[in-house]
């Protein structure tokens, strides 16, 4: 019922922000076979985080590479995220010449380049990243066992303080449920230019930056304004940081909640 004939294409974010989800085989074939039965429909198929899964059992999945797929999408990719370099802006995207084409003529009056010594770095790193690195088989593969140790670390944290995390397959993002957290009123009763109508989400992480000194994202900016009272439980922590850092900011929190 959502796809119309306005239709012009899907977003798929897999690993997803902010919630970590990475959409399994039979996901995937449903999201492909509603592609299927509207011919004019393209795909951006989002997978900046498919280096980062870190849930046990579980794989990234190439939508691009279901059958008849590749031709109606275009895969982006991120060094950013993958390389931890996320300020420099380099990445890449994957599709049929038509779709590419266009995204080359526009790409110069958006940001006009990247920088040569990040694209002559990417160009070395993206074959050194297949051999062993750090007592793992790959660079990858200890990406994924040290975001695992990281989401874990903040996991624990979060819970000693009375939030609940959600389950996340991948990514470096973390939402977690604060239903059990209590703030000053007055934070709900003020409002910002972001939030002209305050949620509880975002009052609780204006709460905790300003009480606390530990900076989080309110969860509300990813609905739709009719639908942003779903996620007023909820908000998202990064945990692309250092041990210390994580460790600190729970006990902050627990300075806070506990």
């Amino acid at each position: 019922a959502a796809v119309t004939p306005r239709t012009k294409f899907i977003v798929l974010n897999s690993p997803h922000n902010p919630t970590g989800k990475a959409f399994d085989s039979g996901e995937m074939h449903a999201v492909a076979e509603v592609v299927r039965r509207h011919p004019g429909v393209l795909v951006i198929s989002d997978e900046v985080y498919k280096y980062i899964i870190h849930a046990e059992g579980v794989a990234h999945r190439h939508f691009a590479a279901l059958p008849g797929m590749f031709d109606r999408t275009v895969t982006i990719s991120s060094a950013g995220k993958t390389f931890s370099i996320t300020g420099w802006q380099a990445g890449w995207c994957v599709g049929p010449a038509r779709l590419i084409q266009p995204i080359q003529l526009l790409l110069p009056y958006v940001q006009f380049c990247v920088s040569t010594p990040m694209q002559q770095a990417l160009s070395r790193v993206l074959m050194l990243a297949d051999e062993p690195f750090e007592g793992h088989p790959s660079y990858y593969d200890w990406l994924s066992h040290m975001y695992r140790h990281k989401r874990a670390l903040l996991a624990s944290g979060l819970e000693s303080c009375g939030m609940v995390p959600l389950r996340g397959d991948g990514g470096f993002f973390l939402m977690a449920d604060t239903s059990a957290l209590q703030m000053p009123g007055e934070y709900m009763r003020h409002s910002t230019l972001a939030a002209p109508t305050m949620t509880r989400d975002w009052a609780l992480c204006r709460y905790m930056a300003m009480e606390a000194g530990v900076l989080a994202i309110p969860s509300a900016p990813f609905f739709s304004p009719p639908n942003r009272h779903l996620g007023s439980r909820f908000v998202r922590f990064a945990f692309c940081k250092s041990d210390d850092t994580l460790i600190e900011a729970t006990e902050r929190l627990k300075k806070h909640f506990c």
